[in-house]
């Protein structure tokens, strides 16, 4: 289901949270500097990371979401790697493929939305308990509006999980982080939340086995990375 802006569902916050800039004009610049809703236009079916990334994101949902949580799915598609045992009080999705988004049977209700135009979030103050980003936070330009937003939106102790590996549609990412290796993406994305006032957060980089026989030889999946920040409490 599509989510329908209402009078109680403002398209953005009433007062815009206060932004600290990170990013310095340039580093926001992509190779492909043309309307993102465009590159999106065809749904893609298709698993960008491998079942080992997954599978190990699965596992970090199980252990650090429960199951009367609300959450937020940005920057979705047709698949949102939740524990498919387990039913969560609402999950809400967003993304820039309507068909995608329509075809992900976790999500409760979508919206279609550029991040890179307009950051702000068309849900209320202290809506959700949790934030999830799998491979999409490599694609923001205002990655700080973005991070400001979600501190608005996600409750007082709940958290953000931004996820990703070394998996990327290069012609779209930024420049800061076309330019980077492994180390300086979860140092930037950790910079950001900081600056925006999320907690300290808690950095996973870990190897994975790769599925079937080249695991059983030692053979490596996607790599994980994650940035976990909580919102701290009022």
């Amino acid at each position: 289901m599509t989510i329908q802006l209402q009078e109680d569902q403002p398209a953005r916050s009433p007062e815009p949270p206060a932004v600290v800039p990170v990013l310095q004009p340039a580093e926001r610049c992509k190779l492909d500097g043309g309307d993102d809703a465009l590159f999106y236009a065809e749904p893609r079916f298709v698993h960008h990371l491998d079942g080992a990334f997954r599978s190990r994101l699965t596992q970090l949902y199980r252990e650090r979401i429960p199951s009367e949580a609300t959450l937020l799915d940005l920057m979705s598609s047709w698949v949102s790697h939740l524990p498919e045992d387990v039913r969560y009080q609402a999950v809400i999705g967003h993304g820039l493929n309507a068909r995608e988004l329509e075809a992900n049977p976790r999500l409760d209700r979508h919206w279609v939305q550029d991040l890179n135009r307009d950051p702000s979030l068309p849900l209320p103050t202290a809506s959700v308990d949790a934030a999830l980003i799998v491979a999409g936070w490599q694609y923001l330009q205002q990655p700080e509006a973005v991070a400001a937003d979600l501190l608005r939106v996600v409750r007082p102790g709940g958290q953000l999980i931004v996820a990703f590996s070394n998996r990327m549609f290069a012609q779209k990412a930024p420049r800061i982080w076309m330019e980077g290796d492994d180390r300086d993406h979860l140092a930037y994305v950790a910079r950001v939340l900081i600056a925006q006032g999320w907690g300290p957060p808690q950095i996973l980089a870990e190897p994975t086995r790769a599925e079937g026989p080249l695991g059983w030889i030692g053979g490596h999946g996607d790599p994980f990375f994650a940035v976990i920040a909580q919102r701290p409490p009022a």
